[in-house]
This record gives C-alpha cells, structure tokens and sequence, in this order.
C-alpha cells in the first residue's frame, strides 16, 4: 500500500511543472454524472488546475472530500476526482462573480453563437493569466448570462453533416488546444527569465 502511494506521489511530483496555472474548465448545469466524470478526467489528463461546476439542482455535495468520496464521480472520471480540484456554484451567476473577483477572464464554448464574438478554436490565443473555460449544457448549450459575460465565444470546426459534440469529446478537443498553448507559453516565459548566464539545475 505504501509503495503505490510513494508512487503516486512520484508522479505528482512529475507533472507538477507541466500542469496549467490559473486555468479552469467551467461545466455550467451538465445533466449527466458520466459526463461530469468525463471532464474532469480530460481536466486532469490534461494539466488543467481546476473544474468548477454550475449546480443549481444540488445534484453534487458542497464539499470537494464528499465529492472525491462519491462512487459515481470516482467511477466516471477513473479516479481523476481524487486528483482533481472540483468546486460547485449554485448559479451561473455566483460561478461568474467568484471568477471576476479574482481577475478570471470567461471565453464560452458553442458551435452556435448569438451576437457576440466568434473565433475558430485554434486560431485564438489563450495566454491570459488567469481564464476560465466554459462548457454548456448538454442540449441547452451555453446560457446566455455566461455569453453575454465573456470575452468570446470559440467553435470547433466541423466538416461532417452532424454539427455537435458530446460534452465530454467538446472538452477534450478544446482543453488540449487550450493547454499545449499555455504551456508553450509558460516555458517560453521560464527560459527568458533564466537568461544566458543562469545555470539549470
């Protein structure tokens, strides 16, 4: 028992310096815990910091140690929720507010965008310091409080007569574009700061 939680500690360790600070991937009012699950498996995967979560139906609990504990969470994200920082929102509202407070700039996720800003997914730049990703509904979509909130809205091109992703290959697709540019960015950020004649240990 001891060795396989020095071993998950090891890589904890690892991976410390690749994931995505201040970076965080929104879920407003998802319907399905399997889907839950999902995202915060590609959150983890995938080296983002946080998930939060819109939840005004109290589907999950309060505390992120009851969350860690729930079967259904733990069996649907293959155990990332124990490696994963989850807060819930009981409004999109409350979500948005806690978001502006610590300077967090909100970009939405639709493939159908109504008035405001529109870029592909990967013909935009995601260095902000501090950015909050949000993910719709699974057939509502995106409400309008968080588009009329946000910066922009990014799309994923689509080529195939079906126009839409579930939600769990939507974050999957938009998180790795968001995350390998950050962290390009951050080494990029690392090496200049290091200089010519500062040694690497």
């Amino acid at each position: 028992m001891e060795s396989t939680k020095s071993t998950a500690r090891q890589r904890a360790d690892e991976i410390k310096d690749y994931r995505c600070k201040n970076l965080i991937a929104v879920i407003e009012q998802p319907n399905d815990i399997k889907n839950i699950g999902t995202v915060i498996r590609n959150v983890n995967a995938l080296g983002v910091e946080k998930t939060y979560i819109v939840d005004p139906r109290n589907a999950l609990p309060e505390d992120w140690q009851e969350m860690r504990e729930r079967k259904s969470l733990s069996k649907s994200s293959v155990s990332a929720i124990k490696w994963s920082f989850v807060k819930r929102f009981d409004s999109t509202k409350q979500c948005l507010d806690h978001l502006e407070q610590n300077r967090f700039a909100s970009i939405v996720t639709s493939p159908h965008v109504k008035g405001k800003e529109n870029v592909i997914l990967h013909e935009a730049e995601y260095t902000d310091s501090k950015l909050a990703v949000w993910f719709g509904n699974e057939s509502r979509g995106i409400s309008d409080e968080a588009v009329e909130r946000s910066k922009y809205c990014i799309s994923i091109p689509m080529f195939g007569m079906i126009e839409s992703l579930n939600l769990g290959t939507t974050s999957g697709i938009v998180l790795y574009e968001i995350t390998k540019q950050r962290r390009e960015y951050q080494n990029k950020y690392k090496r200049a700061n290091r200089g010519p004649n500062k040694s690497v240990k």
